[in-house]
């Protein structure tokens, strides 16, 4: 049994050890406690003494430690592997939402171009459309920090959109004319 620790702590050192170069304490600790068990079990063994078996409590005890220290490890990986890049900034866009921006900036893009003439082969479908556009919008600029934002008020630019989007759908029927 003993042999077996000492194998499983050989391995686990490999695999567990922080960048400062020792085992995890709660890992530490549980080696600790099934080496205290594991000298007074010998000490009740030569004194022909039989009773239940302490080592099964370490052992969980020692599993779950390991266990703890792996899972940290993996889950601190995975949290690096996922933040972005430093000075970058991660969205998390639907299909949808990545459809509307491509559109939308294509479309601002164009009305930058001095040689522009306002012909567009894209314009909304609809009400739902537009408003899907208006939150892929609002949420790229919820992301611009703060003091790089062009318009400090966000707030405004959802209103301008909701009024264009209202003054176009919610319209009279006949000024529905592209």
């Amino acid at each position: 049994m003993e042999e077996a620790i000492r194998e499983m702590a050989r391995g686990i050192t490999a695999h567990c050890q922080l960048e400062g170069g020792s085992l995890p304490i709660g890992v530490e600790k549980a080696m600790s406690a099934w080496k205290a068990v594991s000298l007074s079990n010998r000490k009740r063994a030569m004194e022909g003494e039989k009773g239940t078996d302490p080592y099964h409590a370490q052992l969980w005890a020692l599993g779950d430690a390991i266990g703890e220290a792996c899972w940290l490890k993996g889950h601190a990986a995975g949290v690096r592997r996922k933040a972005p890049a430093q000075g970058k900034i991660r969205v998390d866009l639907s299909v949808t939402e990545l459809l509307q921006l491509g559109w939308l900036a294509q479309l601002g893009f164009q009305h930058m171009m001095p040689n522009y003439r306002g012909f567009e082969v894209y314009r909304f479908s609809g009400e739902e459309d537009a408003q899907e556009g208006a939150r892929a919008i609002g949420k790229i600029e919820a992301l611009i920090p703060a003091k790089e934002r062009p318009v400090a008020d966000l707030s405004l630019n959802y209103k301008n959109r909701q009024k264009l989007i209202c003054d176009w759908w919610k319209a009279k029927p006949g000024r529905l004319t592209a």
